[in-house]
């Protein structure tokens, strides 16, 4: 079983005889911490937008959008839907546009993300939520685009695609985190937003702690064609995303996200010697499921690879703040894989085949 974080010599692993330990790949720590200080220096302005629309009415919230950024939401969406009674719905863009849903109307909010600002999806999503009267909160990386300048409320950031997905992780739970303070569902918003506002420098740290055990995981999947990528939680939106948006839209990797709890249901089947399988395990109430995965997968694979972000070093932040940022925590160790794997497979992230180069 391939775990990631073994003894292995990183450096040789990777190919990198000269890399000094406590240096990263390709990695621009201002520019990180410039970019996650700014997503959760939104909060007060965040928090003031949400009281402002529920206090006028606002009886339901849609998280809507196009493409793999829509998963992102996802964990604010499941905290919604678990700890409040505001109704809470959930949407692609493209197929809103098409069957339409009756509750998405003037007493709605809406919350798209979109890093670019200019995906048409997600613009005529927005176009179609404001003619039906809902009030749109978008959340981008640019100021200068339709989502930014069309919507009812903007939160411009300058990111980028290696630092975007930390962003909207943190951006939409804090959405989540203002409806449930207004509502009185949890009586610690303060302290958790205080600790959010910690994370900036604290992920770099994350990072660099990793780095050698990215290099030896990206050394380890580098020639895989195929992966089984598995989560649960507030984990399971990060293995949806790295499977399709970085390992196939950047790598061009085929992968097979599987929700744990469906794992036993079909895709078991696939597992046989030489078929790797990654799981990822966050903090939260659903760790079981993986480690059902877990304990299943390596007696018919010699490829297992397990992060897990008890493994990641965090101070002054509480077990429940923990859990909420997990996918955070995945995402922020996950670009450093892709930093090796890009470099190993001699495949520059940027590059597409069809994304944007072709109509279609």
């Amino acid at each position: 079983m391939a775990i990631a974080g073994s003894n292995a010599n990183p450096a040789q692993a990777a190919g990198y005889p000269n890399n000094e330990r406590g240096h990263m790949l390709n990695f621009d720590e201002e520019r990180f911490i410039n970019i996650q200080t700014g997503a959760v220096g939104v909060a007060s302005g965040i928090d003031q937008v949400i009281r402002h629309e529920l206090a006028e009415g606002a009886k339901n919230l849609f998280f809507l959008g196009a493409g793999g950024v829509m998963l992102l939401t996802q964990p604010a969406l499941r905290l919604l839907q678990r700890k409040s009674t505001f109704p809470v719905h959930y949407e692609y863009g493209a197929e809103l546009v098409h069957a339409d849903n009756v509750q998405l109307g003037r007493d709605s909010i809406v919350v798209m993300p979109s890093l670019s600002g200019t995906t048409q999806e997600a613009v005529t999503a927005m176009e179609f939520a404001k003619a039906k009267g809902a009030k749109v909160i978008t959340f981008t990386g640019h100021g200068d685009t339709p989502m930014a300048q069309k919507a009812d409320y903007n939160f411009t950031n300058f990111a980028a695609d290696d630092t975007s997905s930390e962003m909207f992780y943190i951006q939409t739970l804090l959405v989540a985190l203002s409806i449930l303070n207004y509502r009185g569902e949890i009586s610690n918003y303060d302290a958790i937003v205080s600790e959010l506002q910690k994370l900036p420098q604290q992920l770099v740290e994350v990072k660099r702690g990793f780095e050698e055990r990215a290099a030896v995981f990206a050394a380890e999947i580098k020639d895989e064609n195929y992966h089984i990528i598995t989560g649960a939680g507030s984990t399971w939106p990060e293995a949806y995303y790295y499977g399709m948006c970085i390992l196939e839209e950047m790598q061009w990797i085929r992968t097979r996200p599987v929700h744990a709890s469906d794992f036993f249901h079909g895709t078991l089947e696939l597992v046989e010697e030489g078929v790797s399988v990654i799981s990822f395990k966050g903090e939260d109430e659903t760790r079981s499921l993986s480690e059902r995965v877990e304990a299943f997968a390596p007696r018919f694979t010699n490829k297992v690879h397990i992060l897990d972000t008890k493994d990641l070093a965090l101070k002054d932040i509480s077990e429940e703040t923990r859990a909420l940022v997990s996918p955070v925590l995945l995402a922020t160790i996950l670009e450093r894989v892709s930093a090796h794997l890009e470099v190993l497979r001699n495949h520059p992230l940027t590059t597409r085949r069809y994304y944007k180069q072709i109509a279609y």
